[in-house]
């Protein structure tokens, strides 16, 4: 008997999901010119709401076709990120975070440190590791004198380049990209377009972008670690370390998924690269500013440094912590049991394959941010697109339907199967 899987991609959800979800996105970007105090939040929120209702409206009353729902697509994008991001650019206005990478990238290139030893209040504190301050570095070089030169300089710009690129990157990796049939193409296209033009993904890329590049480059490291490429994925890995330290807890994953895949060798030799990588990006700030590092980047996020984080959403971690030092401690003690937790799972069921890691990931992540001491909501778009993105290129990806490629290693793949199939 014949069994038929059936796809979860996007394309095949039925029309009036497509419907509500966008109109759920609208509903949710015009809460943010009532409720919001930042007027980058505000400006996004009356563009995006009127994208995404241009959106509903498409899918809604046009034909239940694939380049229907691509039009509806085209519309999101057009009102949550073209237009709020190329008026912002314009403008020059950003949340704080950007002024911050900027400023980072500037007295990286004076100082070969992006820490200032006496910050006089909290937009002087970096919390970012000193990789992030590369993407500030256009900043530095080109100014703000000139209209062009200034928008080129704008960190959210090389920010959204890095996500955009390493998710290019990753799906080439895993032969996606060379999926024949132009409905085939035209179906992930949309689908990935819808993932960019969420809410989640769409706001942070036009008003700070601060978290993507990290996204982006912990899917391609996983992407790696998945076909085999050991090397490159510790190279991912450190990049992605090298920007926040949010970032680490994808080392033991990518280990566990390649020692289960390749063997302990390969694992070994992925985790060396990436702590060798993430030790030199580290190396100048350790060297020249160690205490004010220590301060901005393991102080200040945990809300135990000299000025208080902004990050103050009102997630479980936040509000233990609120109730004094022992709910502080007590926030801490439940991070660092959710992420033994997580480190026990991947010893007793290592991830089989890049869907699993993913989630694996996304999970330890998620715990991380609603149990920390200080966090936002914001954070929550990397978890999001650790979930969704790996299933839109896993079902493009050659072999078998909505599966990545088997989990052999290429030589073995490679061999010629006999005449009249396996016996």
């Amino acid at each position: 008997m014949l069994i038929q899987r059936v796809d979860a991609h996007p394309s095949a959800y039925p029309k009036p999901l497509w419907t509500a979800g966008w109109v759920v996105a609208a509903g949710w970007a015009a809460g943010f010119p009532v409720v919001s105090t930042l007027e980058t939040h505000r400006f996004w929120g009356f563009c995006a709401a009127f994208g995404y209702m241009l959106a509903a409206a498409v899918v809604g009353l046009g034909p239940d076709r694939e380049r229907t729902r691509a039009v509806a697509v085209g519309a999101a994008l057009a009102g949550a990120v073209v237009v709020p991001l190329a008026y912002l650019l314009a403008s020059g206005h950003a949340q704080s975070e950007v002024e911050v990478i900027e400023r980072a990238g500037r007295l990286l290139v004076e100082r070969a440190t992006p820490y200032l030893d006496e910050p006089r209040s909290v937009v002087e504190v970096t919390p970012y590791l000193p990789g992030m301050a590369l993407l500030g570095i256009p900043r530095a070089l080109l100014g703000a004198d000139d209209p062009v030169v200034r928008v080129l300089g704008d960190a959210r710009l090389w920010c959204a380049a890095v996500l955009l690129g390493c998710l290019w990157a990753g799906r080439s990796a895993l032969g996606a990209a060379a999926t024949p049939g132009a409905a085939a193409r035209l179906r992930h296209r949309t689908a990935v377009g819808a993932l960019v033009g969420s809410p989640v993904v769409a706001l942070p890329l036009a008003v700070s972008g601060v978290d993507l590049p990290l996204a982006g480059l912990l899917c391609l490291a996983l992407v790696l670690a998945a076909r085999h490429r050991s090397v490159a994925a510790g190279l991912a890995l450190a990049a992605a370390c090298s920007l926040k330290w949010t970032a680490w807890p994808a080392v033991p994953v990518a280990v566990a998924l390649l020692a289960h895949r390749d063997g302990l060798r390969a694992a070994v030799r992925s985790g060396l690269v990436a702590l060798a990588g993430t030790a030199v990006a580290l190396l100048p700030g350790v060297l020249l500013s160690p205490r004010a590092m220590a301060e901005q980047v393991l102080a200040f996020p945990t809300g135990r440094g000299e000025f208080t984080t902004p990050a103050s959403s009102p997630m479980p971690g936040r509000l233990l912590a609120e109730l004094g030092p022992a709910g502080w401690y007590a926030a801490v003690g439940l991070l660092l049991a959710g992420g033994l937790a997580v480190a026990v799972s991947l010893v007793v069921r290592p991830p089989r394959d890049l869907v699993a890691a993913a989630d694996r990931l996304a999970l330890g992540l998620s715990l991380a941010f609603l149990l920390a001491p200080a966090a936002r909501f914001g954070y929550l778009a990397l978890p999001v697109l650790l979930v969704v993105w790996p299933r839109l290129v896993r079902v493009g990806a050659p072999g078998r339907p909505g599966r990545e490629r088997p989990d052999a290693p290429p030589a073995v793949r490679a061999l010629p199967v006999p005449a009249g199939g396996a016996r």
